[in-house]
């Protein structure tokens, strides 16, 4: 892939109905959420969240990519572009009397660093953007380290509810919902709390700033990188990881283990901060526990049987699943080899939604139904809910570029037809529902069974097989 890329296009088509409905709803819907931010054209989160938020925007551009890669370029450049001097990016960025306005009151979540490097691929490989992209993560991962380790014991804090994104959450206490100032709050029962999330941002940052390193063969910056990426996650096990419990707990100001058991170690698995040990027991004895996170709306912020677990319908991750969480399950299953989970959680989406094709923000775990409320008390539309949908179907029956690869999603039983345009290339996929064609520009590359993700290169010879049941 060489130039400029500036056209994508997907078409769909399946004989499950469902699915069929959902997508086309999604395609259509999503449309309403590209925004004009004084001249530029971005995603916002949509479902009555206006701005563009770390910790959704430049993950959901990425996504969104497929489709249109303005927007997508733009959910990362206006995060980097408005990163203070002393390195903080925005946690938001809101559109005010006409004015792009960065907002740092909040980390609110930090789910950038891959989609942004990913973004360098699909868009052509700027140089330019590559060198940005380094020096914003760069700056980050520093301030990060000179503000965030306030007490000194070697492992980064979250000050309010929103620097993690976790809103209404009970675990966090009397802690306030966004905090502004360069000291942590005085006086809270939890914060300033040490955190999975923000030493996993520290990781996120250093294990992309060691690829891009690589890219630009630059060996002993990459092992330095890499170096400092590893010495994150040795204190993740040895501060953060509870090997009783097999999942990650944070601790509170006065260094005690807090022990709801939360869902932030998927989250950790997005950022890749676990070491494949601890995801796995994480997986096996939590993620995929009926009485814990696999319940039959599966991923609930916090663990069903936990004390702090609630079932609130509104705006809360004391408990109901998320689409958020959905949206960045993908990634972090799909970097630990649970590949196959993803067709399952794909599956337990569509059939959440439904034939109504309302997009919101949560669903109830017990059963299904969604929670159509938000900040106007009614919801519709909401970003995540319609790019999980669309990527799900993309990585089960569809096409997905990573870097200079392309995943195949060969899973069986439904017919259908998915075809990426990218560019001046097309990649398409037949599936009869048991046996697969794959198309690059209109030539027959292959054909394969079913229940399988196939990665090739882009032009598409068949480099591997993951087995997706």
């Amino acid at each position: 892939m060489n130039g400029k890329i500036t056209h994508t296009k997907v078409f769909f088509e399946t004989e499950n109905a469902l699915l069929q409905k959902l997508m086309d709803a999604a395609e259509k819907k999503s449309k309403e959420n590209l925004k004009d931010f004084a001249g530029r054209k971005v995603l916002i989160e949509g479902g009555g969240y206006e701005k563009i938020w770390l910790e959704t925007q430049p993950m959901g551009g990425e996504m969104y990519a497929k489709r249109d890669m303005e927007a997508a370029l733009n959910n990362q450049l206006l995060f980097m572009e408005t990163a203070r001097q002393d390195g903080r990016m925005p946690g938001s960025i809101a559109l005010i009397d006409g004015k792009i306005t960065p907002q740092f009151n909040k980390f609110q979540g930090f789910c950038f660093p891959a989609p942004a490097l990913n973004v360098y691929y699909l868009s052509g490989k700027d140089p330019d953007y590559l060198d940005l992209l380094y020096g914003t993560l760069e700056r980050f991962d520093a301030y990060l380290w000179r503000t965030r380790d306030f007490d000194g014991d070697g492992c980064l804090e979250s000050w309010c509810k929103y620097d993690t994104g976790e809103d209404h959450a009970l675990r966090y206490g009397d802690a306030p919902d966004w905090w502004a100032e360069e000291t942590p709050p005085k006086d809270c029962e939890v914060v300033p709390m040490a955190s999975i999330d923000v030493m996993s941002y520290s990781y996120s940052a250093r294990d992309v700033l060691s690829d891009i390193a690589g890219i630009l063969k630059k060996d002993e910056l990459q092992t330095k990188w890499r170096n400092a990426a590893r010495q994150v996650q040795e204190k993740i096990r040895e501060y953060l990881w509870n090997e009783e419990r097999g999942a990650c707990l944070d601790r509170d100001k006065n260094h005690k283990v807090l022990p709801t058991l939360m869902h932030n170690s998927l989250r950790a698995m997005y950022w890749k901060s676990l070491s494949q040990s601890m995801a796995d027991r994480f997986v096996w004895e939590h993620l995929l526990n009926p009485q814990e996170f696999w319940t039959k709306m599966p991923l609930p912020s916090v663990a069903v049987n936990d004390p702090l677990f609630r079932n609130v319908t509104t705006n809360d991750w004391s408990g109901q699943a998320e689409a958020l969480t959905y949206q960045r399950a993908i990634r972090a299953l799909e970097n630990y080899g649970y590949d196959w989970i993803v067709p399952l959680l794909g599956k337990k989406l569509f059939e959440a939604i439904g034939e109504q094709c309302v997009f919101v923000q949560q669903y109830d775990p017990f059963t299904m139904k969604p929670s159509a409320v938000s900040l106007e008390g009614k919801q519709d539309a909401y970003g995540p809910a319609m790019l999980s949908v669309m990527e799900y179907a993309a990585r089960t029956y569809g096409v997905h570029l990573e870097r200079d690869r392309v995943y195949w999603g060969a899973f069986g039983g439904d017919a259908c037809i998915y075809e990426q345009e990218w560019g001046d290339r097309r990649y398409r996929i037949e599936n009869t529902g048991k046996q697969v064609s794959v198309y690059v520009d209109g030539v027959l590359k292959f054909k394969s069974g079913t229940n399988q993700k196939i990665i090739t290169d882009l032009d598409g010879n068949v480099l591997k097989a993951i087995a997706l049941s």
